[in-house]
């Protein structure tokens, strides 16, 4: 498999680590980044790249990764203007982080965590990365018809990697009861679709990241940081997001290296 050339594309690639496996890919020589995000700011970051390279290597996409109709539209413009799409990681997430069961004060009753809110956190992490994943293998699928191909062959160079982002806390992790779920489904996704769509010759894999300095984590609070995450990684600091960038072109580069690589810093939750 070869970065130098492909077509990649990135969801939630406006910040953490979308933006970064975005910039590492185009110095790394991608010929295409596809940057889905729902926030404008990705257009900012698409001109800086395709500034520092002097060339349109970014290309940016706005909207729901959620939306079934957005999802299928960015893959058929991709794919008319410029070509199959070969690398996918579907990066975007959020969490919405609370006890599975409180008791509240005031009333003597216990709550249950809203299961509003554990439908949105499963459908952005879990169920829209699994979509635009075998949308990629939907599309390699159909060209590889069109040509004339049926079963990939070992002969025939790696056809496409999918890269899921996982997380540490699908070990499970205190006040992530739909984050944890969500990050744990995509380990059976990532070995199921690995199955199926080597078929077709594409590899499929999970990295699952220890805390990582990005938006989403600072958003949990310095004082949280400083006291459930540091004391217990052993590099007693975050990781940086280029850490992990680097860690998922490795997994793309090398064709022996399948099912999951953790990048946790030596991250281990408290009983």
């Amino acid at each position: 498999m070869k970065i130098d050339g492909s077509i990649a594309l990135i969801t939630g690639a406006a910040s953490g680590i979308g933006q970064a496996v975005s910039r590492e890919l185009a110095k790394r020589g991608a010929e295409k980044i596809v940057m889905v995000d729902r926030s404008d700011s990705a257009y900012e970051f698409a001109d800086a790249l395709n500034t520092q390279y002097k060339r349109e290597v970014a290309i940016v996409k706005i909207g729901d990764t959620t939306n079934d109709t957005f999802r299928t539209k960015v893959f058929d413009e991709v794919v008319a203007e410029y070509g199959v799409i070969t690398i996918c990681i579907p990066a975007a997430g959020i969490t919405r982080d609370s006890l599975a069961v409180q008791m509240n004060k005031d009333t003597g009753k216990a709550e249950p965590y809203s299961i509003t809110t554990f439908r949105e956190v499963t459908e952005v992490n879990l169920i829209a990365p699994i979509y635009w994943a075998i949308e990629t293998v939907v599309r390699i699928a159909e060209d590889r018809a069109k040509r004339g191909m049926k079963r990939w062959e070992p002969e025939e160079l790696v056809q496409g990697a999918i890269i899921f982002i996982g997380s540490v806390s699908s070990q499970g992790n205190k006040g992530q009861i739909s984050y944890a779920v969500a990050k744990a489904g995509l380990e059976g996704a990532a070995a199921t679709l690995m199955k199926e769509a080597i078929f077709y010759g594409v590899r499929c894999g999970i990295i699952h990241p220890g805390f990582t300095d990005t938006p989403m984590v600072r958003n949990l609070g310095e004082d949280y940081i400083n006291k459930y995450v540091l004391p217990f990684t052993q590099l007693r600091r975050l990781i940086r997001p280029d850490e992990i960038a680097d860690a998922i072109c490795f997994m793309i580069l090398n064709s022996a290296v399948s099912g999951q690589l953790w990048a946790d810093a030596g991250w281990h939750p408290p009983a």
